[in-house]
């Protein structure tokens, strides 16, 4: 039996291992999951993203399953509560950023009827696959990219630069960038 071959970056925890087989690069059309995808991308800007999935169970609890609606909701004690609390990054701007992505996720609902319409405009509605060999061809940040972070950005939207934004596709399956030989890749293209 041959050994599973998976990207490189899937392999430093066993949490990241789990994320990468069962979710990420999967397109994803449910509004709370990429309410959740989009606060723990903005939360990882400048750290790994090992320590966001291991907090990402606290994150569920602490931002109310990531339900937007609850979180635009959230005042100056909520946040301090926040703050104080070691399972999440405590980081001031990040906690207050997810509130006010939350307000404009809304509005984003609001006027598309959905955020995952809103987001696979995008790409059309069908996810860009890409056909990595070395992760070194894996691009930080895209044309696309930069489109969908300047558009959350004149929203009202922060923590949403382009290398966020990418990861947050990537998460989110609007890019497959499973590498080829990674057993996800064929997956996640449907076979």
């Amino acid at each position: 039996m041959s050994p599973i071959i998976r990207c490189a970056w899937a392999l430093r925890s066993p949490e990241e291992t789990v994320y990468h087989d069962t979710e990420w690069g999967v397109p994803l059309h449910d509004d709370v999951k990429l309410f959740e995808y989009l606060v723990l991308d903005g939360a990882q800007a400048g750290l790994s993203w090992t320590t966001i999935v291991k907090k990402r169970e606290a994150y569920r609890q602490a931002f109310d399953g990531f339900d937007p609606a609850a979180v635009a909701r959230y005042d100056e004690a909520r946040i301090a509560a926040l703050l104080a609390n070691p399972g999440i990054v405590r980081n001031r701007l990040k906690i207050e950023s997810a509130v006010r992505n939350a307000r404009v996720y809304l509005r984003i609902q609001d006027e598309f009827g959905s955020f995952d319409d809103y987001l696979w405009r995008f790409v059309d509605g069908m996810p860009v696959r890409n056909a990595w060999r070395h992760p070194r061809e894996i691009p930080a940040r895209t044309p696309l990219s930069d489109t969908l972070s300047r558009d959350l950005k004149r929203r009202g939207c922060n923590f949403v630069g382009s290398t966020i934004c990418y990861a947050f596709m990537q998460a989110a399956g609007l890019v497959n960038d499973h590498l080829v030989d990674c057993f996800r890749w064929s997956e996640v293209n449907g076979g």
